[in-house]
């Protein structure tokens, strides 16, 4: 297993690079510092054709376009400090509250205005014999968008021959701070020959977390049995998008102690046989299907990306957990260390 590295361009007078990971069966995932992005992943399909499954660019400067900028769909980035919305751009914590950037609407989206999905990271490989594996690393200061405390936070991207992308995260503070970390990487497992509303998906819950009309979780939980959006059976995704007249924005949870893997979601596309099972140490998964994705986007090739061209399994803790009572571990404590783990697996 073998790691290469490649120029992906300059920012802020820095060198940008590119790390591309693979395995022996034609699996390739392509990653930058850039956010701890990943720009593309390659899988075979039924046939044995390779081809991009995933939304995202080939050149740096595409990330600065203004489409791009005015969209912010977050095409594969590392999301953080804390990933979704915070209500009203604001917590209180060890009676302090605490003032964040309000860029969706009144609330706080992201991580703010420049997350970690806009910062450049440390990166090195550290391949093993039976993987190919990058770590990348970064620093967030003390009051970097409004957050309390300095934070290490450590990603790491694993890539082995069973066909499984794992991702690590690790993260330790100096003062209680909330950190919610997910990756934002759109699939389209027909390769983009068609939206994903052929797609089947299967979530293996019956709850989800209510949100209020601005998109902010209220903690109330949603028991979804014999509903339209139960998808425990598995349901076609244009199908449920019928009955709901919208697409999917739904924070499935799952009872997890925050250290099993659980098996969180299954995604199957018929016609190339490809296949998506999500697993995760974390509490909930938003299952979006870029209802708000702009159509003018595609790849340099093309490839052409929009409205339900795409959809996301985001692995985190609670959305606006630091204003819900009892929200599984949205705080870590100063000198403790945030652990989470993902793993998507691809099949054909």
């Amino acid at each position: 297993m073998k790691t290469t590295k490649e120029n992906f361009g300059h920012l802020k007078h820095q060198d940008i690079e590119l790390f591309t990971l693979s395995n022996a069966n034609g699996v390739e995932v392509k990653i930058t510092n850039y956010g701890a992005t990943i720009t593309a992943i390659k899988v075979p399909k039924s046939n044995g054709i390779s081809e991009i499954i995933t939304c995202g660019f080939d050149n740096l400067e595409s990330y600065f376009s203004e489409e791009y900028k005015s969209n912010s769909p977050y095409f594969g980035g590392t999301v953080g400090r804390y990933c979704s919305q915070i209500k009203n751009a604001e917590f209180s914590l060890n009676g302090k509250t605490f003032q964040l950037a309000n860029n969706a609407g009144d609330n706080n989206l992201h991580g703010g205005v420049e997350g970690f999905d806009k910062k450049i990271w440390n990166a090195s490989i550290a391949d093993s014999d039976d993987a190919s594996k990058i770590k990348m690393t970064l620093l967030s200061k003390d009051l970097e968008e409004g957050f309390p405390g300095n934070v290490n936070v450590s990603v790491n991207f694993t890539l082995n021959d069973n066909n499984e992308l794992t991702i690590q995260y690790e993260a330790t503070p100096d003062q209680d701070t909330p950190l919610s970390l997910t990756n934002h990487t759109y699939f389209n497992l027909s390769g983009f020959s068609e939206n994903i509303e052929n797609h089947i998906a299967k979530v293996y819950t019956d709850k989800r977390l209510a949100t209020d009309n601005t998109g902010a979780a209220t903690g109330d939980i949603l028991n979804v049995e014999d509903e339209v959006d139960d998808l425990r059976t598995g349901k076609r995704i244009g199908d449920v998008h019928e009955k709901m007249n919208d697409g999917f924005e739904h924070f499935y949870i799952f009872d997890t102690d925050n250290s099993k893997l659980m098996h969180t979601a299954t995604i199957t596309d018929s016609n190339t046989q490809r296949s998506l099972d999500v697993y995760s140490t974390e509490p909930c998964m938003l299952l979006y299907t870029g209802k708000y994705t702009s159509d003018e986007l595609q790849r340099e090739n093309g490839q052409k990306f929009g409205k339900y061209r795409g959809f996301c399994c985001e692995t985190h803790r609670y959305p606006n957990g630091p204003n819900i009572e009892e929200s599984p571990k949205s705080i870590t404590k100063a000198g403790e260390t945030y652990k989470s783990t993902t793993i998507f697996k691809f099949g054909w």
